[in-house]
């Protein structure tokens, strides 16, 4: 970051909270601005094969607050690039699938007398940084305003220019949410209340989206100078009405009465009550002073929360400063990991990967709403069957105490509701898909002895996980009485395959989780039951087949065959989304098992050069560690290969540039383990080496010391690992304990165009049994 300077320096610091302060690099400070190289349009479009939906609007390193545009053909992020802008909410979740959730309290700058429906807007000159968006918006030149955002933790601010016009307003939806059509998030109640010219504030409940439960959010709201009118709005379809001044205001219900409601099913008037909508308006004079400044602050608690929320993240008005802020937090974030060599290309895919790594789930600590706690609390863990194989492992390594937090959340929530989630955003599960993956985040924590939890009560938690049967399958836990009696999920449950793989893999990290806390025979017992992913293995076929209860094989089968297919509802497939050859891959705890299964070395790496065949998927989760399978069986080159050729075709600096949804960091974790040549299995107290595309990799790990990851003759050409060192000592194994890590020093590869024997005899790495 580039220091400021002068009286802008002192103005600029006297307006940001102590917090923000301890972010800012002094004057003389010479920290790089590696946010230059993130961009933050890096896979905002697309979803399903190209694109990561993923969000472009500012915030902070696992801020709530996401201030972003919202257009009118979006997905769950709120935004495509081709659709006109209706406005700014500051709320979203990014890189999802599903229903989506969020997009709270839309705000949208418009000029000329007030409307309030079919806001749709053109924009120009749109810019992107790591905290900061711009754009401008209008449908001409003459009614043209440049919006500009910012954010911290809970705060949003905008700095908008108008043109020179005698009225411009400024419009809240106090309802707004991301709508997908109408097939997700809906509108209980929305309320609003003008408290004067220049403040306003109000709450909103919403159901629907990602998960069923309703959950409420407030806001408080500032401007920095008094608007010449203001007042309350209500709109339907074609209508709209206003209420002037001060006072309060309520409606925007799109849900009919629970009276009108039939068990868990929301009956909606699809043609009229989507479109009640409840807002304010605050109209300004910009002939001579065209610039409107704006703060809001959210929260789950209440309105007075957000007030003071506002008052301790923003209590001055001084844009800039604010936006230098966020900046420094992302390069304090982006710092962790310093690379050196490949091309400007691969470092802007890289950084821009980080950034997005650093986005989800929400720290949400002081918001607890849900339970009284003093735990860090964090929301939107919107996945971690997706989250816990890459993005969480990296928080490991480079944010520690951060993945601290995150399990004394977890744990916080099982001790309140009974169950550590799978899915969870605003406050309630979402659905799962099919195993519990916590478990395998506290197994991660143990075997890297990370500590800082209540390693007994995490226990305690997947301990049920693994022994009591799902109150609500969908939402928590597990479906187990089959499971326990067969060791396997019959094809008479949805999803039975790809659970019963799931399940076996959970079981292994609770069962490391026992070994390691002194509990003998739950490890014994749980480590033996890992191993019920080869009572669906078909010897004939080659990999893993449903069963039915009574041990027949489900008919008409075909390994590659891809689920879900149209013939059914989504979740009743046997795989959840793949096919079985890719789900076939996913034995982490017994890849050695998977390799007798497959006939030996020589066969599993045609078994496995079968998948990489045309039937391997990068832009889902289930085969991704796929190709570093191949250094078990002694062919780290056959890894070096795969690796670099899925970095090259799979990642650019494209909106569509992520081969998938992003799925909150997943997808771009995944690329930076790659690109800096170390790759996790989760749960395991090891990292595989492999290919790294940089010359240089500087990680910034706990306690002040570093690892580097150096491979001075890395490129194009050199992909292939020739021989290795660690801290000076020759080292022919294809990967390094996490405490070899933890410890810092040097990992020294040699690097050429040919494979040359290295790590051709496969060592076993130590995996927490």
């Amino acid at each position: 970051m580039r220091a400021l300077s002068g009286l802008f320096l002192g103005v600029a610091l006297a307006a940001l909270p102590l917090a923000a302060l301890a972010q800012t690099p002094a004057p003389n400070q010479t920290a790089p601005d590696l946010a230059q190289k993130a961009d933050p349009f890096v896979g905002v479009d697309g979803g399903g094969v190209a694109g990561g939906n993923t969000v472009p609007g500012a915030g902070v390193p696992f801020g709530f607050v996401s201030l972003s545009p919202d257009t009118t053909n979006a997905d769950t992020n709120g935004y495509d690039s081709k659709s006109p802008i209706m406005g700014f909410s500051y709320t979203h979740v990014s890189g999802t699938g599903g229903s989506g959730k969020y997009g709270n309290f839309r705000v949208t700058p418009a000029v000329g007398p007030l409307r309030v429906n079919h806001l749709h807007f053109g924009k120009s000159d749109e810019q992107a940084s790591p905290g900061y968006y711009s754009v401008g918006l209008g449908n001409s030149d003459a009614e043209r305003i440049k919006v500009e955002l910012t954010a911290s933790r809970r705060v949003g601010f905008q700095r908008l220019t108008y043109p020179a016009v005698a009225e411009s307003q400024l419009i809240f939806d106090v309802g707004s949410v991301v709508a997908m059509r109408g097939r997700g998030q809906r509108v209980r109640l929305a309320k609003v209340e003008l408290v004067d010219d220049h403040t306003l504030t109000g709450e909103v409940t919403v159901e629907g989206g990602w998960n069923p439960a309703p959950y409420t959010l407030y806001f408080h709201a500032v401007v920095d100078r008094p608007a010449k009118a203001f007042g309350a709005w209500k709109a339907g379809q074609g209508w709209f009405e206003t209420t002037p001044g001060p006072g309060r205001s309520e409606g925007g219900a799109q849900v009919k009465s629970p009276a009108n409601r039939q068990g868990l099913m929301i009956e909606y008037d699809t043609e009229r009550e989507f479109s009640n909508r409840l807002g304010a308006y605050l109209t300004f004079d910009t002939t001579t002073d065209r610039q409107v400044r704006m703060k809001l602050a959210v929260s789950f608690i209440s309105a007075d929360k957000a007030r003071a929320s506002l008052a301790e993240e923003m209590p001055g008005w001084d844009f800039d400063a604010y936006r230098h802020a966020a900046r420094a937090q992302w390069n304090d974030a982006l710092a962790k990991i310093r690379v050196e060599g490949g091309s400007d290309e691969q470092q802007r895919i890289f950084y821009s990967a980080l950034y997005r790594a650093h986005t989800m789930p929400h720290d949400l600590s002081g918001e607890n709403v849900w339970w009284k706690s003093d735990e860090p609390h964090y929301e939107d863990f919107y996945t971690l069957w997706d989250t816990f194989r890459t993005l969480h492992p990296l928080l490991t390594v480079i944010q520690p105490q951060r993945q601290r937090d995150m399990l004394r959340s977890l744990v916080d929530t099982y001790k309140h509701t009974g169950w550590m989630p799978d899915s969870r955003i605003a406050g309630a599960n979402g659905m799962t898909q099919g195993g519990s993956n916590g478990d395998i985040l506290v197994a991660d924590a143990v075997v890297k002895r990370l500590g800082g939890f209540d390693q007994a009560l995490a226990y305690e938690a997947i301990r049920k996980n693994g022994e009591v049967d799902s109150d609500q399958p969908f939402l928590q836990g597990r479906v187990l009485k089959d499971y326990l009696k067969l060791g396997y999920v019959p094809f008479t449950e949805t999803r039975s395959a790809s659970r019963t793989l799931e399940y076996a893999y959970d079981d292994y990290a609770i069962g490391v989780v026992a070994k390691a806390l002194g509990k003998s025979d739950d490890a014994r017992r749980y480590l033996a039951r890992s191993a019920n992913w080869k009572h669906l293995w078909d010897d004939a076929l080659g990999c893993i087949r449903p069963r039915y209860p009574n041990g027949e094989w489900v008919e008409n089968y075909s390994c590659t065959y891809e689920y879900p297919d149209r013939s059914g509802p989504w979740w009743d497939a046997p795989f959840y989304e793949g096919n079985s050859l890719q789900y076939s891959t996913y034995v982490p705890q017994d890849v050695a098992g998977l390799m007798a299964k497959t006939g030996g070395r020589g066969g599993f790496v045609t078994w496995l050069d079968r998948l990489f065949d045309g039937h391997y998927s990068q832009g889902n989760e289930p085969d991704i560690l796929a190709p570093y399978l191949y250094i078990h069986a002694g062919r780290p080159d056959r890894t070096a290969e795969i690796a670099r050729q899925l970095m090259a075709k799979h990642y650019r600096l494209a909106r569509t540039g992520l081969p998938g949804n992003d799925d909150a960091g997943a997808m771009s974790s995944w690329y930076v383990w790659n690109a800096i040549g170390l790759y996790p299995n989760a749960g395991q107290p090891y990292y595989y080496i492999a290919s790294p595309v940089f010359t240089r990799s500087t990680l910034a790990i706990e306690g002040g010391k570093t690892f580097t990851i150096q491979a001075l003759a890395a490129s194009e050409t050199n992909r292939y690992v020739t021989a290795a060192k660690l801290n000076g000592k020759p080292l022919d194994r294809a990967w390094i304990t996490h405490a070899e890590l933890a410890q810092g020093g040097v990992l020294d590869l040699t690097m050429g165009p040919a494979p040359a024997g290295w790590a051709t005899t496969f060592v076993s790495p130590p995996d927490g049994r």
